[in-house]
């Protein structure tokens, strides 16, 4: 009894505006800042590591190289108010569910190959 109750409250603060994306896609991530009175919006561009958790906890790790071949990583719940919006820049072809040796990789090493359309399974050409 107390699990559909659950479900149902889950159910009406996920968020169904996002799109589809994976380990190993190169998104957009549009953030929304507050700084006293007034908001702006910040893009935070890199590579997805990985996703975890179901439901209102779901989460994911993008990871981007700054100057200085520094690697920043950031952690998004998927159903946070501050995201804007997630643009899928380009998909990626991985073998694995988390990709954590990237963070050991610098420049080149560090690429993902790219995904053709014709790979693609779930979605429709």
């Amino acid at each position: 009894m107390s699990d559909s109750i659950i479900q149902k409250v889950q159910h009406t603060y996920t968020r169904k505006d996002l799109p589809e994306f994976n380990p190993g896609d190169t998104i957009k991530v549009h953030i929304k800042i507050i700084e006293g009175s007034k908001t702006r919006i910040q893009i935070f561009q890199g590579i997805v590591i990985a996703k975890r958790g179901c439901g209102t906890d779901r989460t994911f790790t993008v990871r981007k190289i700054a100057s200085g071949s520094i690697g920043v990583e950031r952690v998004f719940p998927i159903n946070a108010t501050v995201i804007e919006n997630i643009d899928v820049i380009r998909r990626g072809r991985v073998r694995r569910a988390k990709l954590y040796y990237l963070r050991s990789k610098i420049g080149k090493a560090a690429r993902v190959r790219e995904l053709r359309t014709s790979q693609r399974k779930s979605e429709k050409i």
